[in-house]
């Protein structure tokens, strides 16, 4: 062989062997996870966390690629991607879940908890863990719960310091029937929205208000289309951590497990940035120029449920109801 040829046979190698290298980083599994709300939020740091955390203990072979702002879609979208296989993973507040996996349903009673320790203690224990296990044949895996944060209301028209100043606002609420029909015990005019759809309807008035975390309130700018916040604390709001039941059973059990660990990991930066978020949001809040009632009368708020609550209990059982009241 002469020194041409020689030196194509190598080029010829190289090039072989680069492509195939080039091939195989191709192949590498790659996921895709979303939020609907913006990337520098708990929410944000909750699926950049675990993206970071998956590569991490799978040594690179499975990388997570995150999505923000509803770029996928609003939540419910999502869920049902994810269900139909079309979308490896989600982070979504427990809001439209209850469509997929109606034992949920039970987390979004108004005033359950007594507060965030009390709902993470739930979470985190046997009864959040049973809860877990209800995905299971609906579709999905459910890596871990986490935190959307304690909701609170905000409207355009007036300030909120008891129930009666609820009757007749147009609220958007979330896709969630319990949700709904609590708030409709309030007097509120009920309009269940997909949330990429909400900033607009607020700002063109198609609703009056809406409810959600302080996080989610400022990750959203709704300073910026609502005068009046009321700390009503109505609804304690988990998030969870969803996969495609069959993508992560083709995983190996290192995998599985590696996936779970680093959900838990997510989870911990998560709810510690609605610590951060709730310690500093009134100030912000009021800085931005919005009118904020720090002190409701919660006790009216429980009052005006009470016909609800009757319902409530026929449909999840008391005891199901005080078994999560009253947990330690």
């Amino acid at each position: 062989m002469n020194f041409t040829r020689r030196i194509t046979a190598v080029g010829l190698a190289c090039a072989l062997s680069l492509g195939l290298a080039g091939h195989a980083l191709a192949q590498a599994p790659s996921m895709k996870i979303s939020i609907s709300i913006a990337q520098n939020s708990h929410q944000g740091i909750a699926i950049d966390t675990f993206a970071k955390e998956v590569e991490k203990r799978t040594a690179g072979r499975i990388k997570v690629q995150p999505f923000y702002a509803g770029a996928l879609g609003g939540e419910r979208e999502s869920i049902e991607a994810v269900q139909l296989g079309t979308q490896e993973l989600t982070f979504s507040s427990t809001g439209p879940v209850p469509n997929f996996v109606p034992e949920a349903r039970i987390l979004d009673i108004p005033f359950l908890f007594r507060d965030k320790a009390h709902a993470r203690a739930v979470l985190d224990g046997p009864i959040g863990e049973e809860l877990l296990t209800k995905f299971d044949s609906k579709g999905f895996k459910a890596l871990a719960w986490g935190e959307n944060g304690v909701r609170h209301m905000t409207n355009s028209k007036r300030a909120v310091n008891a129930p009666d100043d609820l009757k007749g606002l147009k609220m958007r609420t979330m896709e969630n029937p319990v949700h709904v029909a609590a708030y409709k015990g309030f007097g509120i005019v009920t309009t269940p929205m997909a949330f990429p759809e909400v900033f607009t309807a607020l700002q063109q008035g198609t609703v009056d208000g809406q409810e959600n975390p302080l996080s989610v309130i400022m990750s959203a700018k709704f300073d910026q289309v609502q005068k009046h916040l009321s700390l009503t604390g109505h609804v304690y709001s988990p998030a969870i951590f969803l996969m495609n039941k069959a993508a992560y059973d083709k995983l190996s059990p290192a995998d599985q497990k590696s996936f779970v660990e680093a959900a838990k990991e997510a989870v911990k930066l998560n709810r510690a940035r609605v610590d951060e978020d709730d310690a500093k949001g009134v100030a912000e809040l009021r800085g931005k120029g919005m009118s904020v009632v720090e002190n409701v009368d919660k006790a009216k708020f429980v009052a005006a449920l009470a016909p609800v609550y009757a319902e409530f209990d026929k449909q999840f059982g008391k005891p199901n109801i005080d078994r999560i009241r009253n947990y330690k």
